[in-house]
C-alpha cells in the first residue's frame, strides 16, 4: 500500500505548530528581560518606581504589591512551557485554545515592553495608550479562555489561571496609569479633590472585581483586585476616606466570592447532569 503524501498545506500547518512555541517562548523571554532591565539598568536612568513616586496620586498600591509580577512571570513561563510540551501533539484538541490565544499573547508582550519605554521616558499619554492595548488584548484572551473551559488541571494552571491573574493586575494598573496620566497633564479633576478622585478610582476597581465575581465567579481575578485594594489602603492609610473605601471594597469582594463561587458550581453541576 503506498504511503500517503502530506499536502503542502498540512506541512505548513505542521511547521507553524512547531514554530509557535518558539516564538511565544522568545516573546516571554523578551518581556521578562525588558522588565528586568527597566530597573536593572535602569532604562533612561530611572526605575519604574522612581517615575511613579514623582506623582502624589491617590490610587496607587504600596510597593510590596508589585511583587505580584513574579507570579505573572511564572504564569507566562508556564504558558510558554505548555505550548512547548504540546508541540509534538500538534493535532491534539486540548491544545487548540492555547494556540488560538497565541497571537494576542504576542501583542501583550509587545505592549508590555512598549509601555516600559514610554513610562521610563515620561511619555505618559503614550503609556496610557499602550496600556489600553495591553488591557484589550488580555480581555480578548480572557473571553476566548472563558468560552473554552480547561480540559485538564495542567491546562487550568498553565493557561487559564496565568491570564486571569494578568488581567486582574492590568485592570488595576490601567486605573493607576490613568490617574498619573491625568495628573501629569495638569487635570483639575472637575473641582473634586484628589482624595475624592482616589475614592472614585477605588470604587471603580471594586466594581470591576464585583462584576468578575458575579458573572464569572473568578477567584483569581478577584483575589488580585483584593490584593491591590489592600495595598492601596496600606499606602494611603493616612487618608481616611481612601483607607476605609479600599478596605470595605476588599471585604465586599471577598464576601461576593463566598456567594458567587458556590452558586456558579451548582449551576455548572446542574448543566452537566
Amino acid at each position: 500500500m503506498p504511503t500517503p503524501v502530506s499536502s503542502p498545506g498540512m506541512q505548513s500547518r505542521a511547521r507553524g505548530a512547531l514554530l509557535l512555541p518558539i516564538v511565544v517562548s522568545l516573546a516571554t523571554a523578551a518581556t521578562i528581560l525588558v522588565n528586568y532591565l527597566a530597573n536593572g539598568l535602569p532604562i533612561n536612568g530611572q526605575s519604574t518606581g522612581d517615575v511613579t513616586r514623582r506623582f502624589e496620586v491617590y490610587f496607587m498600591p504600596a510597593g510590596y504589591a508589585f511583587s505580584i509580577w513574579s507570579v505573572i512571570y511564572l504564569g507566562l513561563i508556564a504558558y510558554s512551557g505548555y505550548l512547548c510540551l504540546a508541540a509534538p501533539r500538534a493535532r491534539a484538541r486540548d491544545t487548540d485554545t492555547a494556540r488560538a490565544i497565541a497571537p494576542w499573547y504576542l501583542l501583550t508582550a509587545v505592549a508590555n515592553c512598549g509601555w516600559l519605554f514610554a513610562w521610563h521616558y515620561n511619555h505618559f499619554a503614550l503609556s496610557m495608550l499602550v496600556m489600553i492595548v495591553l488591557l484589550a488584548s488580555l480581555i480578548v484572551i480572557y473571553r476566548q479562555l472563558a468560552a473554552h473551559p480547561a480540559t485538564s488541571t495542567f491546562e487550568l494552571w498553565a493557561v487559564h489561571l496565568p491570564f486571569r491573574v494578568y488581567l486582574g493586575w492590568i485592570s488595576v494598573a490601567t486605573i493607576a496609569n490613568a490617574t498619573i496620566t491625568l495628573d501629569a497633564a495638569g487635570w483639575d479633576g472637575f473641582g473634586l479633590t484628589e482624595p475624592a478622585w482616589g475614592v472614585v478610582m477605588v470604587v471603580v476597581a471594586t466594581a470591576l472585581g464585583l462584576t468578575m465575581s458575579v458573572v464569572f465567579a473568578d477567584i483569581a481575578y478577584v483575589a488580585v483586585v483584593v490584593w491591590a485594594l489592600i495595598a492601596v489602603a496600606v499606602r494611603l492609610s493616612d487618608t481616611t476616606s481612601i483607607l476605609i473605601t479600599a478596605l470595605v471594597g476588599a471585604a465586599v469582594l471577598v464576601l461576593s466570592l463566598l456567594v458567587s463561587v458556590p452558586r456558579h458550581r451548582r449551576t455548572h453541576a446542574a448543566t452537566r447532569s
